[in-house]
């Protein structure tokens, strides 16, 4: 994507909307302009009448109208920031929310291949460099752009040869801005993946918290974050003094010009062809002008920074997912609930190379418990995710009940499946939301009766403001027997005909346990139900029985069938006897 189709769309899709307000930003940039050019031109008349003539009708007019200059100015220069202030936060308001939009709807694929840290840096700091472009750069565009063609038009008015002298700055001060303009480019993108490094650093000491603390790692982790924020301190210093590299330059230029100009204009006045009162107000329009070429000189290091923000947060908005949601295509219709995996395969993006799925064929039957086995990384709940359409196969066909599920409506398809998952999300709300979130219109009855078949009614009951208790971040104040609980109640509230139970019973402690596992029984009666088993009981009960190895279904059947006459299956359930 090119800076021109950068600005452009961020015009077309964020700026547009608020052109009025730009507009009149521009026309208070225009009044900062004349009262600017209007101080300088005042200067003529003021020597000329005043100090020169003795002129005492003009005494008190002249210095009024300086007043009401400088006071035109600063008014219209508060009106223009104010305004830009406002259009920028706008701006930035709507492309966070389009992020964040983008993050939520993305591929759960997409989201785990970069570090939350990063996304998180996307949001704040690129953003940010958008909103200073347009806040700042933009209106230094237009306010000093105008005043200096103000000023130019004083300087040319009082003499024109001293004025072409005066603007020979112009085209170097263009030159150091196009220079300083590829440099900054190169070091906002540094400090955007430092800044992405400390976002990432900082969710990692907070969600390892605990782990800092067991393995006594608190000085190694001290000195990690120094590293990590001195980082970005070096490359913020870098920003800064890239930024402000235009400065020698433009006062060693103005010194020069000023030096020049002294020396020619002696010689005018002494020859008669320069009046004092001339000379004092041109050299007063070329020292306010000064301000104004200093500012646009580095115009173009701001449009850079924004431009190179830009390229990296329009691809986050622009995500397109691989798993389509189908809405215009037909609802699916659930009527038994048999799952059939036909010739699946499937791997991770960020690991194209090892399959995680070899060529699965195998049915689930409806309103059966179907049991997953196999050792840690067989590729258990890989294919468990398939069916939500977390992720798609890279290649085969997944049918409910005769439908291809990449060819129905997802919402459909995902109001129709529930999961309990070992890794138990959980908001930072109330007991009660937390539940609610499966239903959004489930009634508060529905709520209590789902907390109850899930066996959470004790515990919520013995809580200090029961089911309106902040659990904290994914519910860090709750048990890890508390949270599966939870999880099972959202399970209960949403009725699904199909039930995914990812080893949904690994965190129960066993005074526990037999409730739990009654109230999932509860739960999978008459359901689909897919389940990742390391528990005896959920083996005993399953209708049938898929053991996995590496990614293959190796051997299937009921628990007796597969005593006979799979060894690996045998050796997996003598280890679950040993265990208990």
């Amino acid at each position: 994507m090119t800076n021109i189709q950068i600005l452009r769309r961020l015009y077309q899709e964020y700026t547009k909307e608020h052109l009025s307000k730009i507009l009149l930003a521009v026309f208070f940039s225009i009044l900062v302009a004349a009262s600017t050019s209007a101080t300088a031109w005042l200067l003529d008349p003021a020597i000329d009448k005043i100090f020169l003539n003795k002129d005492q009708s003009l005494l008190l007019l002249i210095p009024f109208f300086i007043i009401l200059a400088f006071a035109t100015k600063g008014i219209s220069l508060y009106m223009a920031k104010v305004l830009m202030i406002n259009v920028a936060e706008e701006v930035k308001k709507k492309i966070q929310i389009n992020m964040l939009s983008s993050f939520i709807k993305a591929d759960t694929e997409y989201i785990e291949n970069k570090h939350t840290g990063r996304y998180i840096s996307n949001l704040n700091f690129d953003v940010n460099q958008i909103t200073n472009m347009l806040s700042n750069s933009f209106l230094n565009f237009f306010k000093d752009g105008l005043t200096l063609i103000g000023l130019l038009g004083v300087m040319f008015f009082q003499n024109w040869r001293l004025s072409l002298i005066a603007i020979i700055m112009i085209p170097f001060a263009s030159i150091t801005a196009k220079k300083l303009g590829k440099r900054m480019g190169k070091v906002v993108t540094e400090a955007q993946e430092k800044s992405g490094d400390l976002n990432k650093y900082l969710v990692d000491i907070f969600k390892n918290h605990k782990i800092i603390k067991i393995f006594q790692r608190e000085k190694f982790e001290e000195e990690r974050s120094e590293k990590f924020v001195d980082d970005l301190k070096n490359k913020s210093i870098k920003i800064a003094t890239v930024f402000i590299r235009a400065t020698p330059i433009m006062e060693v230029l103005t010194g020069i010009m000023i030096a020049i100009l002294i020396f020619y204009s002696g010689k005018l006045i002494m020859n008669d062809q320069l009046s004092l009162n001339n000379f004092f107000s041109f050299l007063a329009a070329m020292m306010l002008a000064y301000q104004p070429v200093k500012s646009l000189a580095t115009i173009n290091v701001g449009v850079g920074q924004g431009l190179s923000a830009g390229k990296r947060i329009l691809p986050i908005i622009d995500i397109k997912n691989k798993v389509e949601n189908n809405k215009d295509k037909s609802k699916i219709n659930l009527v038994n609930g048999d799952i059939i995996f036909k010739n699946i395969n499937f791997n991770y993006l960020s690991n194209i190379e090892n399959k995680v799925l070899n060529n699965i064929n195998i049915k689930i039957n409806g309103r059966k418990m179907t049991a997953l086995v196999g050792q840690s990384g067989s590729g258990k709940s890989s294919l468990l995710s398939l069916i939500p359409r977390i992720y798609d196969p890279k290649s085969g066909i997944l049918e409910i009940d005769g439908q291809n599920i990449k060819d129905v409506n997802l919402f459909s398809l995902r109001k129709e499946i529930s999961i309990v998952d070992q890794n138990v999300t959980l908001f930072d709300d109330t007991i009660f939301n937390n539940i609610k979130y499966a239903k959004p219109h489930a009634s508060d009855d529905e709520i209590y009766n789902a907390a109850e078949n899930s066996m959470c009614v004790d515990f919520i009951e013995k809580l200090e403001n029961k089911y309106q208790t902040m659990i904290g971040e994914n519910g860090i104040r709750l048990s890890g027997g508390e949270k599966q609980r939870l999880s099972i109640a959202r399970a209960f509230l949403k009725d699904s005909k199909i039930i995914l139970l990812d080893e949904a019973t690994s965190s129960l402690d066993s005074e526990t346990e037999e409730k739990i596992q009654k109230a999932l029984d509860k739960l999978t009666t008459n359901k689909t139900t897919v389940v990742i088993a390391h528990r005896l009981s959920t083996i005993l009960n399953s209708d049938k029985i898929y053991v996995m190895e590496k990614g293959n279904v190796i051997d299937s059947g009921n628990h007796e069938e597969l005593l006979n006459k799979s060894e690996t299956y045998k050796n997996f359930y003598n280890r679950q006897i040993n265990r208990s």
